[in-house]
């Protein structure tokens, strides 16, 4: 009995000493994930008397990391929310404002899936392979939608540094033709660094009644509209309880959570409780709007006192010249959509009051962007009461639309404001979301807030910078590092650059000085204050293909 412990000893501490010895063990440093585990470092005896035991010992993450809760709301312009100017109140957004920081040149792609892919890998959309929408992915590279190993979202990199991952929410990162039920799952969140998610593949589903997967099985939701339910509602449900479930579990452990709701994109979907509350707001049309939305952008102090508007494109109308019909149709979508924008406030402000509950709430740092890209035009010059319809080419009338004027916003319908309002919610800039050439399709509004380490509450920031810059912001906040591999995968470096020495000094120089945009045919190129845009088409027009014999370049 002896001899066979004093072998099997020695054949274990034979083994752990040639695992030592051959030293192949990757770098301990975070620069290779995941991270190796420990060599063994007990003592090996022929029994029991005299060893000493050395469990392996979960990845922590490092001594003070926050949790952080990355904020991505849908299809929203700098100039819609009331935060930052617009006519639609704001109280959630204001408040956690008025304890962080107010970024005003912060830019997106103008795209939802290729801002979504910049944002979590850190990368320009091109290096993950989205330099357009899912649906409107072609065998190219950089235009394939097959988001690459190369590029490790943040979710991974955090998860394998010790942090529980989540995403809720709209995802519209998967290829389209691997998003049924059967897979393959290698694109889907849970195999992108995310633990858990709870949401809905593509550009937009209804608010009523949603298409939901629950990790990568599909579940329905648990109430039907007439019982009450409403999308948005229900994935701050759903993000609130996971996040109880995980400080209750693990109450040292840090989480990242990306919510992602689908609001406000299309349809805009809201109980019409909510859209009667701006009820005869919009009356004085979209030209009048963007005035009024400009002079409150200078009086928060968002842009410059000199700030001039841009003119209105001669392909939309001034409210003025439309008749009394249109008018009323055109007012009520934009109460609807306002009150869509009313309501997902509300609901962001229950989520962020369930965070401010936790202990230690203070070393959470949130950001919020307001809007993957800016206001859609999608419903096109006459509004829609189908997106469906319109998005494949086809208008919608007013004739169409006034029998059921009071139906807009409810599950009867897939309705979108006409582009009036979404030029109206990019002021003070030029067009809008499909449009990277201009500010009205790339600036959306930032805020970040974090109790324990930002000192300046209110403050605004003006340096320029991308959502490339969010993922090496949030590992330089975390006090973790880049890696090099992932999953024995070399990795392209990220193209972003950390936001952090903005916390403390309004005043620092911006450390983004030269971006580019393209998506859609649109180009533009900013460096050191000046930007290169080439126009390539109104974004209402979503079918036929346009050449660049006429394309011109502005500085």
């Amino acid at each position: 009995m002896f001899l066979r412990s004093a072998i099997a000893a020695l054949t274990l501490a034979a083994l752990c000493g040639a695992a030592a010895s051959q030293d192949v063990t990757p770098p301990m440093d975070g620069s290779v994930l995941p991270i190796p585990q420990a060599s063994f470092g007990g003592v090996v005896k022929p029994t029991y008397v005299g060893s000493q035991p050395d469990y392996p010992q979960p990845v922590q993450a490092p001594e003070g990391a926050p949790n952080i809760v990355l904020i991505l709301i849908d299809d929203l312009g700098f100039g819609q929310p009331g935060t930052f100017g617009g006519p639609v109140p704001t109280p959630a957004l204001d408040a956690l404002a008025e304890e962080g920081l107010r970024y005003t040149r912060m830019h997106t792609t103008a795209i939802c899936s290729a801002t979504r892919a910049a944002l979590l890998t850190g990368r320009n959309h091109h290096q993950s392979g989205f330099g357009s929408i899912t649906e409107l992915a072609t065998g190219y590279p950089g235009y394939n939608s097959l988001w690459p190993r190369e590029t490790a979202s943040i979710a991974e990199i955090l998860r394998a540094n010790g942090y529980s991952t989540s995403a809720f929410g709209k995802w519209h990162n998967t290829p389209g033709w691997e998003t049924s039920p059967i897979g393959p799952f290698d694109r889907w969140p849970t195999s992108l660094g995310f633990e858990y998610w709870y949401g809905f593949h593509g550009g937009e589903t209804s608010e009523w009644e949603p298409r939901l997967f629950r990790n990568t099985v599909p579940v329905e939701p648990p109430k039907r509209p007439d019982e009450g339910y409403h999308l948005t509602v229900d994935l701050v449900d759903e993000t609130i309880a996971w996040i109880d479930e995980q400080k209750s579990i693990a109450p040292d452990k840090p989480f990242f959570v990306y919510f992602a709701p689908g609001a406000v994109h299309a349809p805009l979907h809201v109980g019409k409780e909510w859209a009667d509350r701006f009820s005869g707001q919009f009356d004085q049309g979209w030209d009048v709007v963007r005035e009024e939305t400009l002079a409150r952008q200078k009086a928060l102090g968002l842009v410059p006192a000199n700030t001039d508007l841009t003119r209105r494109p001669d392909e939309i109308d001034a409210w003025d010249s439309l008749d009394d019909n249109a008018r009323k149709v055109f007012a009520r979508h934009q109460e609807v959509f306002a009150g869509f924008v009313a309501q997902t406030d509300h609901e962001i402000g229950r989520l962020l009051d369930a965070i401010r509950a936790l202990p230690n709430a203070d070393n959470t740092l949130i950001f919020l962007i307001a809007g993957d890209n800016g206001p859609s035009a999608e419903g096109t010059t006459t509004g829609t009461i189908n997106n469906t319809m319109t998005l494949n080419g086809i208008p919608d009338s007013v004739v169409n639309q006034l029998p059921k004027i009071d139906e807009i916003g409810g599950p009867a319908h897939d309705n979108h404001y006409p582009v009036g309002w979404a030029w109206a919610g990019s002021a003070p800039f030029q067009w809008m979301k499909r449009v990277p050439s201009h500010f009205g399709g790339t600036r959306n509004g930032m805020i970040i807030s974090w109790p324990a380490r930002i000192a300046d509450k209110g403050g605004i920031r003006t340096q320029f910078h991308h959502v490339i810059d969010i993922a090496p912001t949030l590992l330089e906040a975390a006090g973790i590092k880049e890696p090099d591999v992932v999953d024995g995968v070399s990795q392209v470096p990220m193209a972003g650059v950390s936001m952090e020495y903005s916390f403390a000094d309004a005043d620092a120089p911006g450390r983004r000085v030269t971006q580019y945009f393209e998506t859609g045919g649109h180009r533009a190129i900013y460096h050191d204050g000046w930007v290169a845009a080439s126009f390539h088409g109104v974004p209402w027009n979503l079918t036929g293909s346009l050449g660049f014999d006429h394309n011109e370049w502005q500085l």
